[in-house]
């Protein structure tokens, strides 16, 4: 049964991202008003930032698929080879990590910390101001990381950007 429900909701993006939303508010607001479990609120924090960027990245490394393109050239030659230089070839953006495994995995996170913070045992008291800067320094290094390698193996990982559009001709 749960696996029907997870088929059902696999076209429904929009109204997966909002439950997920709104499991997230609710977790958030639990720990605004309670004032403890920052910890777990961490975790998840860490967590969701992992998951974001292996969503971000491509499934095969460029830098490793150029080493293995120039490899297999060197040790093979001859006639029906499939052209080795990128610029001769289309190849579609692949994610490490699909769309529904992000969501599914981030609201499965979302669920488990909402339902932590329900236990004292999780609330470990910590000075939450270093944890949430700590986390904003993670994040903007991890995303420049993340960008320049984007920027110099010329990929966009969302389908909407850096894509030539057409106009209907009427």
């Amino acid at each position: 049964h749960y696996q029907t429900l997870l088929d059902k909701s696999t076209p429904h993006t929009g109204a997966r991202w909002g439950l997920t939303g709104g499991l997230m508010f609710m977790f958030l607001l639990r720990i605004i008003l309670a004032q403890g479990w920052f910890i777990i609120c961490y975790a998840l924090g860490i967590y969701m930032l992992n998951l974001f960027l292996a969503f971000l990245t491509p499934k095969i490394d460029p830098e490793m698929a150029e080493e293995l393109d120039e490899a297999e050239a060197a040790s093979e030659s001859g006639p029906g080879l499939l052209p080795v230089k990128n610029d001769d070839e289309f190849r579609p953006f692949i994610r490490r990590l699909p769309e529904f495994k992000f969501w599914l995995n981030s609201t499965k996170a979302v669920l488990l910390s909402f339902v932590c913070s329900f236990f004292v045992v999780f609330d470990i008291p910590v000075y939450w101001p270093i944890l949430l800067f700590y986390w904003v320094f993670l994040f903007v290094i991890t995303m420049r990381r993340q960008i320049e390698h984007m920027v110099k193996h010329r990929y966009v990982p969302f389908a909407n950007f850096g894509k030539q559009r057409y106009s209907r001709g009427k």
